[in-house]
């Protein structure tokens, strides 16, 4: 049974940094490309960034150069290192694993096959 457990949401206050991070289990292992995605209120979810089996990275321009995304392979984790929080940066930040050489694209929901329940972020002003 595949499983993706996302910790480290919160209330933090503007300029904050926090850390996410999702534990996968099941068959989820260093193949699958791994992303993190939010959806804000009333709005589409969307990918923050992602991290293929090698380790290259992909960001959202709104969060480039604010956010970090890691794996560590050996415990099936990975991280998003989120710094300078801003109030638009509030939403639930879901974790997602795509299963290898599946087809759609890696920045869209549709590419992936399994998510966590998502964590609650929320940035104070």
């Amino acid at each position: 049974q595949v499983q993706l457990v996302e910790s480290g949401g919160g209330l933090v206050q503007t300029g904050g940094s926090p850390r996410l991070s999702c534990v996968a289990s099941g068959r989820i292992d260093s193949r699958y490309t791994m992303s993190w995605f939010r959806q804000a209120p009333e709005k589409e979810r969307e990918l923050v960034a992602n991290i293929i089996s090698r380790g290259g990275t992909n960001y959202a321009d709104s969060v480039k150069g604010r956010f970090t995304i890691s794996r560590d392979n050996a415990k099936n984790t990975v991280y998003l290192q989120m710094n300078n929080l801003k109030p638009e940066d509030t939403a639930v930040y879901f974790c997602a694993a795509r299963i290898p050489f599946s087809s759609g694209s890696l920045n869209l929901p549709i590419g992936y096959a399994y998510w966590g329940q998502g964590t609650q972020v929320t940035v104070s002003s």
